[in-house]
């Protein structure tokens, strides 16, 4: 039996990285798909309380809004109960996503394309929205899931997490030839950087100068949900901003040891961000 004390409502998925750069003093527009139900009006609100323009959203009435309530006790993750739909979008709800962006593109400095294997993305849609991407010269930042792994070829940066990436590799993955394999997979993806999340052991960078490893700085680890769009989040910020390929990972590195050391799916913000730099 549970007894509800409190409740909250967050945007989750790649409404999580939108609230991640917000948070972090960044303009986002978010484009994607929600269904035609209370629970997409409660989204767009929330989109609209953050100060996230939110007018590329596409109302699906033929599936229902993707929820996920999470059951936390005594700062652990009880349980976790999804309602959701992952069949593939119909063409027509594509083709409108696709005008969304190509409507966008130009007002913006870069695209994020956040892959949660809800059915959103198709090959066809990735390649086009890279393809629009490039044609503008606008910065393509991905974070994939295992469906279209490799449908996300051409992009600035690249991010699995180590499961993600041993799942590409499949049965030729070993341990002691990871940063090869690291190497090769950054060239047969076509990105010009390979950013592979190791948990506990931070991350692994691989550019065109070679590979670098940056250990995790969580002083503490609550719970690891959400770290993942922040790492993305504050990597493209970052990035845009000037810093280094090195820099802008440590940041991100950072920044999701921050988030790991409270309960929840928590955005970083700017002043813990300086909180967890300066401790260091």
């Amino acid at each position: 039996i549970i007894q509800v004390e409190s409740s909250n409502n967050n945007p989750g998925g790649a409404g999580n990285v939108a609230i991640n750069i917000k948070a972090l003093k960044g303009n986002v527009k978010i484009i994607g798909l929600i269904g035609d139900d209370i629970n997409g009006d409660k989204i767009i609100q929330l989109f609209e309380d953050g100060e996230i323009d939110a007018s590329g959203l596409v109302r699906d009435p033929a599936r229902i809004t993707s929820v996920k309530t999470r059951v936390i006790s005594q700062n652990q993750q009880v349980v976790r109960v999804d309602q959701e739909s992952t069949t593939e979008i119909s063409k027509d709800i594509q083709e409108t996503v696709l005008k969304n962006i190509e409507d966008s593109i130009i007002e913006n400095d870069a695209v994020i394309l956040a892959d949660y294997n809800k059915g959103l993305f198709s090959n066809p849609l990735i390649n086009a929205i890279i393809d629009i991407s490039n044609l503008n010269k606008i910065p393509v930042y991905v974070d994939p899931k295992k469906n279209h792994f490799s449908e996300f070829k051409n992009s600035r940066l690249f991010k699995p997490n180590l499961k993600e990436f041993q799942q590409a590799i499949g049965s030729d993955y070993k341990s002691e030839k990871f940063i090869k394999q690291g190497i090769d997979f950054r060239s047969r993806i076509s990105a010009e950087i390979v950013l592979i999340t190791l948990g506990s052991d931070g991350i692994s960078l691989f550019t065109e100068d070679g590979h670098i490893s940056i250990p995790t700085k969580a002083r503490k680890v609550h719970d690891v949900s959400g770290a993942g769009d922040t790492v993305i989040s504050t990597f493209v910020l970052a990035d845009l901003g000037g810093a280094t390929l090195v820099e802008s990972a440590t940041l991100a590195n950072l920044a999701a040891g921050r988030v790991c050391e409270e309960v929840g799916v928590i955005p970083i913000t700017l002043s813990k961000l300086a909180d967890i730099i300066q401790s260091r």
